[in-house]
């Protein structure tokens, strides 16, 4: 079962941080899971919601600043936001990185970044896994290339990401913890499908996830496993 740090190690540090992801990979991951958005100015920010204030001293949309407008804010903790050019320069393919694709129009640049990574520095296609709950921005990223695997990600059980899974030829399928069942997972892995199941946060989620079997977890305490 391969342990996917949230948002870096979301319990640990602050959230979609680059000290988080640090802690995250302190504590050996296989993978760590992050969330981007487009700014005003194009580039791409490691951020999980559309506004800023909830996890920062700003306010107000994300797409609403420059890059230089939004490295003015910090998290409330103090820390800088991330761009994923600066995730992707310290993760430096240590372990496989799963980026959400939260705000609309990041498919495009997101595959842009990637290509230009894979093609200047060690990461490779399967490095990577880019996941959604918006299955247009997943099926925009097939439509630009077929390299890069897609997860479907689905605040319910599998059962309602399959099809859309199926459509797409998808890798994975990204189901949360409390709709999960024993049933749902063999049913997903049987028709090809890794599993990897968020947020996974107790010792009893995780010894269920195991006895389940399934692929991955995605959880805020990778120090719990």
């Amino acid at each position: 079962m391969k342990i996917f740090g949230h948002r870096g190690a979301a319990g640990l540090a602050a959230e979609n941080t680059l000290e988080s992801i640090t802690v995250a990979l302190q504590h050996g991951v296989n993978g760590i899971e992050i969330d981007v958005h487009c700014c005003k100015s194009g580039e791409l920010v490691v951020i999980h919601d559309e506004t800023l204030d909830r996890t920062t001293n700003g306010v107000g949309g994300v797409a609403n600043y420059t890059l230089q407008e939004l490295q003015q804010f910090t998290t409330k903790e103090g820390f800088l936001i991330p761009t994923l050019d600066q995730v992707l320069d310290l993760v430096s393919a240590k372990c496989v990185l799963n980026i959400e694709l939260k705000g609309e129009n990041t498919a495009v640049p997101t595959i842009a970044l990637l290509e230009n990574h894979i093609k200047n520095s060690n990461w490779q296609y399967e490095d990577f896994i880019l996941s959604s709950f918006d299955p247009p921005q997943l099926f925009e990223v097939k439509m630009i290339s077929t390299n890069f695997k897609v997860g479907v990600l689905t605040e319910q059980n599998i059962a309602n990401a399959l099809h859309i899974a199926r459509e797409l030829n998808a890798f994975s399928v990204h189901p949360p913890i409390t709709f999960l069942t024993q049933d749902a997972v063999k049913r997903a892995k049987e028709q090809g499908y890794k599993v990897y199941v968020w947020t996974v946060n107790t010792k009893t989620q995780i010894e269920q996830s195991k006895i389940w079997k399934v692929d991955g977890i995605i959880t805020d305490f990778p120090n719990f496993v």
